[in-house]
């Protein structure tokens, strides 16, 4: 295909295509002519993973760079793939300085759900700053919640996994799961505030507020 049909494709616009192929992170097509040349079903699976690592996963070209590099390696699986990109998704924004106790809350809570984990994983680090988080701000998080947390979020992953698992190619799979990773944590916080509202209409609104409010 043309490069005006890759963009129509990939819905990328041809001037940000070039900038990629000028950056070296999207591979040069064939040569067909001067100034001309012929792209695969592989650019357009490369440019929609290079658009969910900028757009919506927000990560710089050097480090989208660095992203393609490690997973371009041979001999990697698709865990190893899929760990690479994920680390580099931002979790958490903030000026919290976790204590170790904190860290060690963490690291005992994935140990207890029995989930396989890495030590130096920016979640871990994460964990450790919500957790220090909601014990600055008075309100700390008991290993019992946590727990309950733990047993629904496993339940969202699996259906996360769900939606990728099939996907033909690995760039796909990557593009897929970094695209729904970032809107997946927007889509997760809209739920759990819709059913929040509804719980607490059912813990307490009395019959008759409940259903002038549903009136309203």
């Amino acid at each position: 295909m043309r490069i005006a049909e890759l963009s129509e494709r990939a819905g990328v616009p041809i001037p940000t295509i070039k900038y990629y192929l000028r950056e070296g992170i999207l591979p040069r097509g064939e040569p067909t002519g001067r100034n001309q040349a012929r792209y695969g079903a592989e650019h357009v699976h490369r440019l929609r993973l290079i658009r969910a690592l900028v757009t919506v996963g927000g990560l710089p070209i050097t480090t989208v760079r660095e992203v393609l590099a490690e997973v371009a390696e041979p001999g990697l699986g698709l865990h190893t793939k899929l760990g690479l990109v994920m680390r580099r998704i931002p979790l958490v924004g903030t000026d919290i300085e976790p204590e170790e106790e904190d860290r060690e809350r963490a690291r005992a809570f994935v140990t207890r759900q029995g989930w396989f984990f890495y030590e130096d994983h920016p979640a871990m680090d994460a964990l450790a700053v919500v957790l220090a988080g909601h014990r600055e701000a008075g309100h700390p998080v008991d290993d019992a919640s946590l727990d309950r947390y733990a047993a629904a979020i496993e339940q969202v992953v699996r259906v996360d996994l769900d939606r990728v698992g099939d996907l033909p190619t690995s760039e796909e799979v990557l593009e897929a799961a970094a695209a729904k990773t970032v809107l997946g944590d927007t889509l997760f916080t809209v739920l759990r505030r819709l059913a929040q509202i509804d719980e607490s209409a059912k813990r307490y609104l009395d019959e008759d507020e409940h259903r002038s409010a549903r009136e309203d």
